[in-house]
């Protein structure tokens, strides 16, 4: 994790939706590294929120780094119109792509996408290993610490086991963590090794929301320090 550096990403799914491109303006002036983008399609979880239509529309007022995080039953058929919304990231839950994971993360760096991989708190951490140590591999793991679908949950702690066991065995990867992050649960976290941090209401609906940006950043950066 020595080197690494910190991201944060807000999650636009907390932001007001009727101005998100001035919502995601405020983020970047507050620090944030990158816009995490929640696309659900009502079926892998029952909210529904934003596609490919959305992801166009938001391009066209930012050149941020759009952290796509796809919470659907068939991701496959999301890569080609992301890639051509603009989408920075894609990234898919391994829930879904067991059978074809190889020719999703194949299609998703031939449009341009950096590719991750998501799992679900129910989900074993060694079923993402295969995916990271393949000749094609995703560049991303997103360990989810809470229960897909739906913002304002509460964090997990028992989910920083995966994340320990993840960046002991690559210590060079990006390990993303979605769910409950604020300056209360941070540490926990980034003491676990995670470097990239998905932060929702806890950004959102801070009177300061680059103070908050902050701590979350000096959390991640202290433990990179200290190895």
């Amino acid at each position: 994790m020595a080197g690494m550096k910190a991201k944060i990403a807000p999650s636009m799914l907390s932001s007001d939706f009727a101005n998100l491109a001035s919502e995601a303006e405020r983020m970047l002036r507050s620090g944030a590294d990158w816009l995490h983008m929640d696309i659900m399609d009502g079926h892998f979880v029952p909210n529904l929120t934003i596609g490919a239509p959305v992801i166009e529309s938001l391009r066209k007022h930012t050149t941020a780094y759009l952290d796509c995080h796809l919470m659907v039953t068939n991701p496959i058929d999301y890569v080609e119109p992301l890639g051509k919304a603009g989408a920075s990231g894609f990234t898919f839950h391994i829930e879904v792509a067991k059978d074809n994971w190889q020719e999703l993360i194949q299609k998703i760096k031939s449009k341009g996408m950096l590719p991750g991989v998501a799992l679900k708190p129910s989900t074993p951490v060694e079923e993402v290993f295969s995916l990271v140590e393949h000749a094609n591999p995703v560049e991303l793991v997103l360990v989810m610490t809470v229960e897909p679908g739906f913002g304002g949950q509460k964090f997990m702690p028992e989910m920083m086991e995966k994340v320990c066991r993840l960046r002991e065995r690559y210590p060079s990867l990006t390990i993303e963590v979605d769910g409950g992050l604020g300056p209360s649960t941070i540490d926990m976290a980034a003491s676990a090794g995670a470097n990239c941090i998905v932060a929702g209401s806890s950004v959102f609906s801070a009177a300061d929301p680059a103070e908050v940006i902050s701590t979350l950043r000096k959390s991640v950066e202290a433990v990179q320090h200290n190895i």
